[in-house]
């Protein structure tokens, strides 16, 4: 049994302080509660507790946050200039920075993760990508094109142009695995475009997202330009059906984005889809065991395999596989579970109990389909939402555990005779989102890499992200690509401008 005591004692001062006090939505530079006066709890995944309530936000509130970021969007902010909006994006990331400590240990409480992931890797990624982003506000550029018209009589003279104009209004949807990192994902490219935003964060992890609201009124952001609406599914749903939302852009489950896609067709909102994964994992003969054996294990068991990308998947060539699953098992053995607060802490819990049954029945599916079971797989008795690590040995393509994305830390491995069946078993998969290879063979790896079906392929490594190189998947992990130059093309519309000359 795993039991931690009440984790707000852990905290400093300031993050104390901000669960001390009421906790509300930001609305056209208000704090508000929900119209309905619904709140929600939310709760503390090392152990169960209540940390806070916030409101639950519907309908009536989307409806406020809608008029005020239209009204921000065609009055005070439409008249920043480029570099004005970059100044304030470049503010806030200094804020940011400065509230580091606090708003790591509010990440880590709300959602369970390690702190020093929380402060090392998620605010190192969030400020880099929000300093990022600012930059693109002064470098957003049309063309200019000589229009040949051919059918028009001789002497005329024409030009032609392009503009690349702000979508609009853009209601903004987080999951809750990488609560900062998404909403600065979303908000900083959709601000340095000129748009105004509505972002709902999940349920389960709005406590950042809140936070960057403050930090969002204190850099001078006018009011309207960035609105927080908490709540359950319902505002969510309000804001892919409000006429006044011009752009939708989501990050989540691959269901959740198909129910998107059909609600927001009536309207025809411009739509950006980050969805579900289930990553393969290519380790070819030649690789170093030992290296290969980590380089597999950080794929799969990174942020608890609550990740889009995590490698679910692993394929690993025959002559090697016996001695790759020994070592993943004695790795998925020896994590220590706990609280994230804790130094010697290595995974902490699932997100919720909803989350950590479900991986338990895709674990009792796997047993039952025929999966060998050399590691893990079972949820620890106490107050938080704990799981062990699992691995899978000699997994099928009919199986669920190879198919379906978990999301949780669950591995399902399967050996192959040769480089065309890892990359014929690596690409049968609805998902195309993420893929690694593991060879000393860059020759090879190469080869292999242009065969992957997948938007970001790492070569002896996986999930490394970084603000310059555009995220985005194939197939039904969604479209439209976040980061690098492809974030900017997001939040912009083209428009083409011809002009007769003489």
């Amino acid at each position: 049994m795993l039991t931690i005591a009440d984790q707000k004692t852990r905290l400093g001062e300031a993050a104390r302080s901000f669960l001390a006090s009421s906790r509300k939505m930001l609305i056209d530079g208000q704090w508000v509660a929900a119209q309905s006066g619904r709140t929600i709890d939310v709760v503390d995944p090392a152990t169960g507790l209540v940390l806070v309530d916030v409101p639950g936000g519907g309908a009536a509130d989307v409806d406020r946050a809608v008029a005020a970021a239209r009204r921000a969007f065609e009055g005070a902010w439409s008249g920043f200039r480029p570099v004005q909006r970059e100044r304030l994006l470049l503010k806030l990331a200094d804020l940011l920075e400065a509230n580091a400590d606090e708003l790591a240990e509010l990440e880590t409480i709300d959602n369970g993760k390690l702190l020093m992931m929380s402060r090392h890797a998620d605010l190192t990624l969030a400020i880099d990508s929000l300093r990022y982003m600012a930059g693109w506000a002064t470098k957003i550029e049309g063309t200019t094109i000589t229009p040949s018209f051919s059918y028009v009589p001789p002497g005329m003279e024409f030009t032609s142009q392009t503009l690349r104009e702000p979508v609009g209004v853009v209601g903004q949807i987080i999951p809750w695995n990488f609560p900062l990192v998404m909403a600065i994902w979303k908000i900083a490219p959709a601000l340095a475009a000129g748009c105004t935003v509505i972002l709902k964060p999940a349920e389960d992890t709005p406590l950042t997202a809140l936070r960057l609201g403050e930090l969002v009124c204190e850099a001078g952001f006018p009011d309207g330009v960035v609105n927080i609406v908490t709540g359950d599914a319902e505002p969510g749903v309000a804001l892919v059906d409000h006429p006044g939302v011009d752009k939708i852009a989501f990050t989540g489950s691959t269901e959740v984005g198909q129910i998107i896609q059909r609600r927001a067709a009536d309207s025809m909102k411009r739509l950006s889809l980050e969805l579900g994964g289930k990553s393969p994992v290519v380790i070819l003969k030649d690789a170093d065991v030992g290296m290969a054996v980590q380089g597999a294990a950080q794929a799969v068991f990174f942020n608890h395999g609550q990740v889009c990308t995590a490698g679910s998947r692993l394929f690993v060539e025959r002559p090697i596989y016996d001695a790759v699953m020994e070592g993943l098992a004695e790795v998925a053995n020896s994590f220590a579970l706990g609280s994230g607060f804790d130094s010697e802490t290595q995974m902490g819990p699932l997100i919720s109990a909803k989350q950590r049954d479900r991986v338990q029945g895709f674990l009792e599916t796997g047993r039952k389909e025929g999966g060998r079971l050399l590691a893990g797989g079972s949820p620890v008795e106490g107050g938080g939402f704990f799981f062990r690590p699992a691995v899978f040995a000699d997994t099928r393509p009919d199986m669920t555990i190879y198919r379906e994305e978990i999301f949780g830390p669950v591995l399902s491995a399967t050996p192959f005779d040769d480089v065309d069946t890892a990359v014929r078993l690596a690409n049968d998969s609805i998902y195309g989102l993420g893929a690694s290879v593991w060879t000393n063979n860059l020759s090879l790896a190469n080869r292999v890499v242009r065969k992957l079906k997948a938007g970001n392929v790492w070569v002896n490594c996986h999930n490394l992200l970084d603000p310059a190189v555009p995220f985005g998947g194939y197939r039904m992990s969604g479209y439209g690509s976040e980061l690098g130059h492809a974030a900017r093309d997001l939040y912009t519309e083209s428009k083409s401008v011809t002009t007769l000359l003489s």
